[in-house]
């Protein structure tokens, strides 16, 4: 087990450095590797992956004894359902980069068909292949199972590289706008070298602008799949070969519920209400050649407002998480393990851009501008608001889950002393009525009949009363056990549901084209634009997909509450 891990662990970095090599010397030296020569490698992967995946759903798992365990943690149905929308999302994508890509045939080549259409079909059979068998514990064909994900996990991430580094329409957008200025400006277009994707220019029609936006519009969706299909697939590859043991202790399977949570969701879609509002009237004037700075105050300070509420909601959540005596659950979990990793891993992205922001406002003086001191807040409390999440969710997950024991303890004895104290009862009724009917005359059996069917009335009678102040005193004894305890459980479900919604809406502004980290134009000055376009290009993603895996944690904290 150990050596097939190792050799596929080094299929797969040796893939993603060959990868890695080709697509920085495209951006470093774009005339010896072009874009194209990036995208043939990339094809050939996929075409290997594509192969692979049918070759394990119409053979490996088919096989006799193949799949005999499946793990209940992996694969949680927001993991697979976010799978199927960002695949979806990446096929459109994908239409659209062809169409677009087709309408400018004259200036681009034919790879540029071929690569998306290629695409299309790995995303399609790679989102069947998760959905129906991301929870399996392959007991066959290890070593080849394991080489199989390793690859595609590669090509995942090389995917996820380019759509990083690789923002050739947005180019061209920045060379039409400059072509446009000059001509405006009364000078002529610089006639500079350039590669075939800046010197194609859109033509002025309604199919060609909407592919472009379009194209634009759902990038972001891309980076999103490659980076949930990673996570999916390591789990199948630390999965393979294992075998889970069954213990004798039932799994109670928690269900997701909105009872007893009110502050949470109002506050909440308070959060959301208001974010969308904010995010409108940012794209609306954003979207102007010269966008006013009031636009970035107003998006600035709805962070600034937001965070910290977030961050108190975390602390507090922390604290009740310690006050509780709850045990740990330290039974072997993959999926937990790798929620941990992407979490902290994926944070590093937006604190990474917030450690950039901070020297570069603190450099040009902080108190000139008020919207110095907004970015300034802004960046502060969004590394607090990452760190007290993460430990809020991160404590959270290695908690077990209530069990209301009480519940069916007390249940169960009601309805044994119920049963205990009717039974006999009746057995005491019938027998009095069996000695009665031998020992007295028959002119009297109507009057007797009437006493005893009177009696086995008021025997009945008092026996409910007694059951009924029996379950009378269960109930108390549960509500009293249940309000004792029921402010921290309430607490945590309250703060879980809130930072689900506010994390939610984190997550929709900068996925829709909010970005003005990028386009308030104070740390691309003080940093230069390259520099500061591959900083955010590469922390962007990681923050947006930070906020989208905090959403499934928070989940399952407030599930487990």
């Amino acid at each position: 087990q150990k050596a097939g891990r190792l050799f596929s662990g080094l299929l797969a970095m040796n893939v993603v450095f060959l990868g890695s090599a080709f697509i920085s010397s495209m951006i470093f030296n774009h005339v010896a590797i072009t874009l194209a020569d990036v995208w043939i490698l990339l094809s050939i992967l996929k075409v290997l992956c594509l192969c692979w995946i049918i070759y394990y759903l119409l053979g490996t798992s088919r096989q006799l004894h193949a799949v005999l365990y499946r793990d209940s943690h992996a694969g949680p149905v927001w993991i697979r359902g976010s799978v199927l929308l960002f695949g979806s999302c990446s096929v459109l994508l994908n239409v659209f980069q062809i169409g677009y890509s087709s309408i400018l045939i004259q200036c681009k080549s034919r790879v540029e068909i071929v690569f998306p259409s290629i695409d299309i079909l790995f995303i399609c059979s790679q989102a069947v292949f998760l959905w129906h068998h991301s929870k399996d514990c392959i007991q066959v064909q290890h070593n080849l199972t394991r080489c199989g994900l390793m690859l595609t996990i590669a090509t995942n991430l090389l995917l996820w590289l380019l759509a990083v580094t690789n923002d050739t329409i947005h180019m061209e957008i920045e060379s039409q706008l400059r072509e446009v200025e000059q001509r405006f400006a009364g000078k002529a277009p610089s006639s500079r070298p350039c590669n075939e994707t800046t010197s194609c220019t859109c033509p002025n029609t309604t199919t060609c602008k909407v592919f472009q936006k379009g194209y634009i519009l759902l990038y972001p969706f891309n980076t999103e799949y490659c980076l949930v299909c990673c996570s999916v697939l390591y789990v199948m590859w630390k999965n393979v070969g294992r075998r889970i043991s069954h213990h004798p202790i039932p799994h109670t399977k928690q269900q997701f519920k909105l009872q007893g949570v009110v502050f949470g969701p109002l506050l909440g879609a308070i959060a959301i209400i208001t974010g969308i509002c904010v995010f409108m009237m940012y794209q609306i004037q954003a979207t102007d050649s010269t966008p006013s700075r009031e636009v970035f105050v107003l998006y600035y300070s709805y962070y600034v407002v937001l965070l910290p509420l977030m961050s108190v909601g975390a602390v507090i959540g922390t604290v009740i998480h310690a006050l509780e005596k709850k045990e740990l659950d330290t039974l072997k979990n993959p999926t937990r393990s790798l929620d941990v990793i992407l979490l902290m891993g994926a944070a590093l992205g937006q604190i990474g851009m917030s450690y950039y922001s901070i020297v570069a406002i603190v450099a040009t003086d902080p108190r000139a501008d008020r919207l110095n001191s907004l970015i300034l807040s802004h960046s502060v409390l969004l590394i607090l608001q990452s760190i007290t999440q993460n430990v809020f969710i991160i404590d959270g997950l290695h908690r077990q889950p209530f069990v209301p024991a009480t519940e069916a303890r007390h249940t169960g004895h009601a309805g044994q002393h119920a049963v205990a104290s009717d039974l006999p009862g009746e057995e005491e009724t019938t027998m009095t009525g069996q000695q009665q009917h031998t020992q007295i005359p028959p002119g009297k059996e109507e009057e007797i009949k009437e006493e005893q069917n009177h009696e086995a009335y008021d025997q009945r009678r008092v026996s409910m009363l007694e059951l009924g102040q029996e379950i009378r005193k269960v109930s108390l004894s549960y509500i009293h056990s249940y309000s004792h305890l029921s402010w921290k459980r309430r607490a945590l479900r309250e703060i879980a549901f809130f930072l689900v919604l506010c994390n939610i809406i984190l997550w929709v502004m900068p996925t829709f084209g909010a970005h003005p980290v990028f386009e308030n134009g104070l740390e691309r000055s003080f940093y230069g634009y390259s520099t500061w376009f591959a900083i955010v290009n590469f922390g962007l993603p990681l923050s947006v997909f930070y906020r989208m895996h905090s959403v499934g944690g928070l989940l399952e904290v407030y599930i487990t509450a």
